[in-house]
């Protein structure tokens, strides 16, 4: 009797404190430790949430949803819009804006819809370890999105590259969903940047506003000087949850969003699923989580708006931080009644602005009768160094695939190419259509086949390549 009293004491002890430090986790402890950004890093992010915003635009000269201040963009410099009948459900509708007043080519993508079956088709082609790409894994849907994306406008950006003087910055951008189509888009043309016209990866840009989970924890380290995250406060985690589950999950999952007869029963099963999805994602060690190859994190540098604090009620002036993580990645569950808003483009456009204007304030503040804390230059170099220290930090937790890239290695486009690469080339070209790149092709040098026919890491390919005897020694 009294062992049974003592283990259910235990028992009660222990969900008490799991309750405890669930209820009492917000979003601002995820990034307690990061340093402040600067107005001039922050700076496009909520003007990219404007241009995200402008996609679900019909008529720009006519809007009927803009935020705040207006979209503040020039309708007539937008060189293309396509939406959902267009793209046939290969990807979310998007804008190609030629930015001539920031000097930037930008392709932004809008988020999930949540009536379209295509966005849920898109958002469940996975399942976990499904797809290899650039010696990690990454999101199968995603990468077939951006793949496609590029087959449809890779023409259109590299002329535009050319025509404005190749000094533009390719900018991709996109919210939820298309967060992560424009984060591996954004992959795929760093490790191709000659089918472009050449443009340098210090020219190449990616904002995820609410990124989804996209690629493995070495490929998110690996691009975060490309690659750069908005996440406001709490951001709801459902979404980036749904393909990190099992096939029976995914089937009811199925069955609930596409069934023609939403009843109530199905209704009551969504949230109960996806609590349990989450409740057994919380019980995964840290350790566990970062030696899973398999396992999808939102990717690059993140910038984090925190607006609300522990027994604080109502929202606060917005403070930016930023870091590139590698342990604790927005890996907890955070239970809080503004979640879904977190989640909101309109919300996270606000607080960004809002968050932009406090910066610039205190900045300016501070140059009235002080010299800036922070130098313009020495924040580069500051930035350069966190991405440096985040690749060693990986090295370190002995994170599958990690490396750190050798810094005297010529870029791709500055290398000799070889005569393989050059027969490459013309086989890639000879077999596109009309002279163009066929984008199907050139990704797949990132990968290769095993025996059975499945994709792997070339590298991975070569590591389990058995070892050739020595040659006899001579008599």
């Amino acid at each position: 009797m009294s062992v049974s009293c003592g283990v259910e004491c235990v028992l009660i002890l222990g969900f008490s404190r799991w309750m405890w430090k669930r209820c009492t986790y917000v979003g601002s402890d995820d990034s307690a430790s990061w340093s402040n950004a600067t107005p001039e890093e922050f700076e496009p992010i909520p003007r990219i949430c404007r241009l995200i915003l402008a996609v679900y635009e019909s008529d720009l000269h006519n809007p009927q949803y803009q935020p705040s201040g207006g979209y503040r963009l020039n309708p007539d410099w937008v060189v293309k819009r396509v939406t959902y009948e267009q793209t046939l459900g290969h990807a979310p509708p998007y804008i190609i804006y030629l930015d001539h007043d920031h000097r930037e080519i930008v392709l932004a993508i809008r988020g999930l819809n949540l009536i379209k079956e295509s966005d849920y088709k898109l958002l469940l082609d996975n399942r976990l370890g499904r797809q290899m790409f650039d010696g990690g894994y990454v999101h199968h849907g995603l990468l077939k999105s951006a793949i496609w994306l590029l087959n449809e406008e890779g023409e259109t950006l590299k002329r535009l590259w050319v025509e404005n003087g190749s000094d533009y910055t390719m900018v991709f951008t996109g919210h939820s969903l298309g967060s992560g189509v424009a984060a591996l888009l954004a992959v795929i043309v760093v490790n191709h940047r000659d089918r472009l016209g050449g443009v340098p990866r210090s020219k190449v840009r990616c904002y995820a506003v609410a990124p989804a989970r996209c690629m493995s924890l070495n490929l998110a380290v690996k691009y975060a000087d490309v690659i750069h995250s908005a996440i406001l406060q709490c951001r709801i985690r459902i979404i980036n949850e749904l393909w990190m589950i099992s096939c029976q999950e995914r089937q009811l999952l199925w069955k609930i969003f596409l069934s023609h007869s939403f009843g109530l029963d199905a209704f009551d099963s969504l949230p109960c699923l996806l609590f349990l999805v989450c409740l057994r994602d919380t019980f995964i060690p840290e350790g566990r989580k970062l030696r899973d190859p398999r396992r999808l994190y939102a990717p690059g540098r993140m910038y984090h708006i925190v607006e609300r604090k522990f027994c604080r009620c109502g929202r606060f002036p917005p403070e930016v931080r930023t870091a590139i993580p590698v342990e604790g990645r927005f890996e907890h569950i955070v239970l809080s009644c503004n979640a879904t808003s977190d989640h909101g483009i309109i919300w996270i456009e606000r607080e960004a602005e809002k968050a932009l204007q406090m910066l610039r304030e205190s900045s300016s503040s501070e140059t009235i009768t002080t010299p800036p804390k922070v130098q313009k230059l020495e924040r580069l170099k500051t930035i350069e160094k966190e991405h440096k220290d985040a690749l060693q930090k990986a090295l370190s937790l002995n994170i599958p695939h990690a490396a750190v890239p050798a810094e005297d290695k010529p870029p791709q486009d500055e290398a000799e190419p070889s005569q393989c690469d050059n027969e490459d080339a013309s086989k890639t070209k000879s077999q596109s259509s009309g002279g163009t790149t066929n984008w199907d092709q050139v990704v797949e040098k990132l990968f290769k086949k095993n025996e059975s026919g499945d994709l792997v890491v070339q590298s991975d390919i070569e590591d389990e390549a058995p070892t050739p005897a020595p040659a006899p020694a001579p008599s």
